[in-house]
């Protein structure tokens, strides 16, 4: 594992990072996940609001134009994550040996980081928007409700990732609430501007879009007032420059995160050309999976949501505690947040499994074969879903404690190592039906995987906290 320390001078942590390493395990996941989960609930609540909303003034077609959109957000979420969990893992390490001006120096350039690449990521997505929506899957009559949908949102992806990477920073730093207030702001903000513009003025899609651009806006400026006023740490102008050695690390320590989120993307890419290919061959037509998909995925982003919540909520007790060496600290902090997340994995489950037509109406009507389908997909596609927990979690947890590279090859399990060669395979012997198939397959896969290495991991720590004894 690289070691990173570019100044041996230690200092006394600061206090708002303190409370990482002599808290009691349980109340600090609490404390930080709950506002990670909170903010990574309204982050889907972004999309799925819109979903709602789309669904149920435009149809089956906008219900399909956001999951043509998705990828595009997907995307921007890995280059904001690269940025914000490397930077925030950095920075709780650092403070975790004391090393209070090196913290100040990553915080600095993750901010600067994080600006440019929102720009010009934005600048990209503009100038490429129509190839793009035809890679993402969009049939001919999709195609006009995505492009407008996406060329309006292109305009906030700067926001977006300053807001996303930004809170991995404000939790590490010692502020949790904070990061929920900000995102509850734009929330609130987004739900009221989806009914204004969308019944109130009659904006259609358009009208969403415009909605989600000035709620990003507006979560983006609160966040960049506090992060000018940080708790652990004072900013100044040369710790805004940009360092060769401080990017290489924050890119190091975020990516596995990003690799995860490319995974999904990929995945989101290959599975809607997959459905709409398949789909066509089928009684259900290509509009129809490509619409029902788009509406699960947006529900189980909850459930994930509050898994990824999780797991960056305990990011900063991870990285803290294994910077100051005290392992068994680490050791139960993954325990009872593996735990937390495999029982609110298994209440989601049950959700799934019990009321998938009831979901689904909440996105919008649709003829029977729209609601069979959905019914298929929840039952049989996501019928592990207690399992989904694990993976996520074990994923960031490598990545926190500096174990970047497994961290990565964690975060490939699922969606590039299994799902996508299943979903391309057995629907060449089982048509639409071998895409549901694949779901438990690789659901079970990727938990083996996870829990193998894990378990290795915690018999480490056990030989090191006895080293040091």
């Amino acid at each position: 594992m690289t070691t990173i320390s570019m100044n041996e001078k230690k200092e006394i942590p600061v206090r708002g990072a303190a409370v990482l390493g002599t808290g009691q395990i349980l109340p600090l996941i609490v404390k930080f996940s709950v506002p990670a989960i909170i903010g990574m609930l309204v982050g889907s609540l972004y999309n799925i609001v819109d979903q709602i909303f789309i669904g149920q003034k435009v149809g089956v077609l906008g219900n399909a134009a956001t999951n043509v959109a998705f990828p595009l957000v997907t995307i921007c979420m890995a280059v904001a994550l690269l940025i914000g969990i490397g930077t925030a893992t950095n920075y709780s390490l650092e403070l975790g040996r004391g090393n209070k001006e090196n913290a100040a120096a990553f915080a600095g350039n993750g901010i600067t980081l994080n600006v440019l690449c929102g720009f010009g990521i934005a600048v990209l997505a503009k100038i490429f928007i129509i190839p793009l929506l035809h890679v993402f899957g969009a049939t001919s009559t999709v195609f006009p409700y995505a492009e407008t949908y996406t060329g309006i949102t292109i305009i906030g992806i700067p926001f977006l990732l300053f807001t996303v990477a930004g809170n991995n920073l404000v939790r590490a730093d010692g502020a949790p609430a904070t990061s929920m207030l900000v995102m509850l702001a734009g929330a609130v903000t987004n739900v009221f501007l989806d009914a204004l513009f969308m019944y109130g003025f009659n904006w259609g899609i358009a009208g969403a879009a415009w909605a989600t651009i000035i709620s990003q806006i507006l979560s983006a400026v609160l966040l960049a007032a506090y992060l000018f006023h940080m708790r652990s740490v004072t900013l100044s102008r040369r710790h805004f420059i940009l360092s060769f050695r401080h990017i290489k690390f924050i890119a190091y320590m975020g990516f596995a995160s990003a690799i995860n989120q490319i995974a999904m993307a990929s995945f989101q890419i290959v599975m809607n050309n997959v459905l709409v290919y398949y789909g066509a061959k089928s009684v259900y037509g290509s509009d129809i999976p490509l619409a029902c998909v788009g509406v699960i995925t947006k529900v189980n982003m909850l459930l994930m949501g509050i898994v990824i919540g999780i797991s960056q909520g305990c990011q900063p007790i991870f990285g803290f505690n294994y910077g100051a060496k005290k392992y068994n600290r680490v050791k139960k902090a993954y325990m009872n947040a593996a735990l937390i997340a495999t029982v609110i994995s298994i209440a989601a489950w049950i959700c799934f499994l019990v009321f998938p037509r009831q979901i689904t109406s909440i996105f919008g009507t649709g003829n029977e074969l729209y609601f069979r389908f959905a019914e298929q997909y929840f039952r049989i596609f996501m019928v592990l879903t207690f399992l989904n927990g694990i993976q996520p979690l074990t994923s960031n947890f490598f990545a926190s404690i500096g174990k970047a590279k497994l961290g990565a090859a964690m975060s490939l399990t699922r969606q590039v190592l299994f799902l996508i060669p299943l979903v391309l395979i057995l629907p060449l012997f089982f048509g639409i039906n071998g895409i549901l198939y694949a779901g438990p397959v690789a659901d079970c896969a990727a938990f083996i995987f996870a829990v193998t290495f894990v378990s290795r991991e915690m018999h480490t720590l056990s030989a090191d906290k006895q080293a040091l004894s």
